[in-house]
């Protein structure tokens, strides 16, 4: 049998438990830090990525001109889409921004393993696209029209209620 408990004035006080290392939360600065630059690998990437693939003219392939190729559809366009990305991946204008882009992918998925998760998405999304506009200035001298502008504004106000929603909650 056991014995009863001591009365509360002769019970010890219970220490908390430190929180370890492996569950604590980063700060704050982290977070901006990460939203930003996985926004930017997003956004700023993607103009450059899209003017590459416009400008990009691979050279004849001597494999799609053999009578074997040229008589089945199927081979054709299979082996035409291969020696397309072939080409592309091999044009340094278009492969340094896709890797840069695709690291962006993978802070992403670490990013999204420690912050709040419906944050996360829609800051990330929106830094993107006010990356992208700004890169699209940037490449190919596109001008920020006023609506797009307004867009811009909108979408940074809807991410400060957003986060505002989080912190009331």
């Amino acid at each position: 049998m056991s014995s009863p408990p001591p009365p509360p004035s002769q019970q010890q006080p219970q220490q908390s438990q430190p929180t370890p290392p492996s569950q604590q939360q980063p700060p704050l600065i982290n977070f901006i830090l990460s939203f930003l630059l996985v926004g930017l690998a997003w956004g700023l990437t993607t103009p450059f990525i899209r003017a590459a693939a416009r400008d990009h003219r691979p050279p004849p392939h001597p494999v799609l001109a053999s009578e074997s190729v040229r008589r089945s559809p199927w081979k054709r366009r299979v082996l035409g889409a291969l020696f397309a990305v072939a080409d592309l991946l091999r044009n340094p204008r278009y492969a340094v921004p896709l890797v840069l882009n695709l690291t962006g992918s993978v802070w992403f998925f670490l990013l999204v393993g420690k912050a709040e998760l419906s944050l996360t998405v829609p800051i990330v999304n929106t830094v993107a696209f006010l990356f992208t506009v700004i890169g699209e200035w940037w490449v190919e001298g596109k001008v920020i029209s006023r609506d797009t502008m307004l867009g811009m504004v909108l979408s940074v106000a809807g991410i400060a209620v957003c986060v505002h929603s989080k912190n009331v909650a």
